[in-house]
């Protein structure tokens, strides 16, 4: 009799354990709903017109409104002189007080091209831009634009690649592998580092030592610009854009390793920025934003990281920088993520996906 007593409770004990186990791994697709609302050709940004639109590039030239309540998409015309060549073409797309900001890799001639930023009046049939900024040489390569926008105030910031030429993010007399921070006119603040005992600086860098930077956020909470920077064989990281600073490429190798496998640098040494998260080996850093919204309230103030390699959403709890916190929110399940938008009113979130625009909500 003590021993089927024994075998029950044991059995009892097994059974919880497994419940345990199986509603953990099923939380998140029972937690979260994906519908897929539009069909698009290789999009890469987007930002939100009004409640019910988004405007989105696609690398290969165009740009498209799609509306998210009845899945419509428009095409919209425009003048800009791009170059879909590699990892370049229409980049990041940004709307803001009637005015459409974008960075785009501009055909310089003879193959050359730079990440440039041009800005228009809003207009949904055809958007006349004018160039706000160009990095400086124009290169010939198809690799590390970055490129994404942010405005904070009356300043516009912009990440620039280093177009995979490594120790040209050292040299601040050369635009590639920079953050750069102009006014949204395209002039130049006077407190730049340049300006404050940085003078061989060019005057539109506020910071330089950055590889491929292809997420940039402004948070809503602390009012700092926050970045993700896409390394090299592992080296991928999470940081703080910090003025007149240097995050150290290609001096360092932030965990990564050149693709042929021989070592970098180290991960990190005095003297530079030192990044809030590294991910070694790599996962493909994309898009981010700090969260602000209803739908998923209890990530107010956490950082959203998406991925290309393992087409994965990771949350990032950091604001103890000693005890940093991430979830894997999901993982292969919409394909690789190019950008995250939430909208700005009820906080459900946006992803261009693959060849897709994505929407993400609770189930409940």
């Amino acid at each position: 009799m003590a021993e089927d007593q024994n075998f029950l409770k044991v059995k009892k004990v097994l059974f919880l354990i497994l419940l345990f186990f199986f509603f953990n791994s099923k939380s998140f697709s029972q937690n979260y709903n994906f519908q897929k609302l539009a069909k698009l050709d290789g999009p890469w940004g987007s930002s939100f017109l009004n409640d019910n639109e988004l405007i989105v590039t696609e690398k290969s030239g165009k740009i498209k409104i799609v509306n998210i309540k009845n899945n419509k998409v428009s095409e919209v015309e425009h003048n800009l002189n791009f170059l879909d060549y590699g990892q370049g073409g229409l980049l990041d797309i940004l709307f803001k007080d009637k005015f459409v900001y974008i960075s785009y890799s501009e055909n310089r001639g003879n193959w050359k091209s730079s990440t440039s930023i041009a800005k228009a009046k809003f207009d949904k049939i055809k958007l006349e831009f004018k160039n706000i900024f160009q990095a400086e040489p124009p290169i010939d390569s198809g690799y590390h634009f970055g490129s994404r926008l942010v405005i904070k105030d009356n300043y516009l910031f912009a990440s620039a690649g280093e177009r995979g030429q490594g120790m040209i993010a050292q040299d601040p007399t050369n635009h590639p592998g920079s953050i750069i921070r102009i006014h949204l006119d395209g002039s130049i603040p006077v407190d730049n580092p340049k300006f404050e005992g940085n003078s061989d600086w060019l005057p539109e860098i506020y910071q330089i030592g950055i590889r491929n930077p292809q997420g940039l956020s402004l948070s809503a909470f602390d009012g700092k610009v926050y970045m993700s920077n896409h390394g090299a064989k592992g080296g991928d990281w999470f940081g703080e854009v910090k003025k007149g600073e240097n995050y150290g490429w290609k001096i360092l190798g932030w965990g990564g390793k050149n693709y042929t496998g021989t070592k970098i640098g180290p991960k990190w040494k005095p003297g530079f920025t030192k990044a809030i998260q590294y991910w070694v080996p790599s996962i493909a850093t994309s898009a981010i934003t700090i969260y602000k919204g209803e739908e998923f309230k209890e990530w107010n103030s956490h950082a959203l990281i998406t991925s290309l390699k393992d087409k994965s959403l990771r949350k990032l709890i950091f604001d103890d920088k000693s005890n940093i916190k991430e979830e894997i929110i999901f993982k292969d399940k919409i394909g690789r993520i190019r950008d995250i938008q939430v909208h700005p009113n009820n906080g459900k979130i946006y992803f261009l996906a693959g060849d897709n625009l994505w929407l993400m909500e609770k189930t409940f």
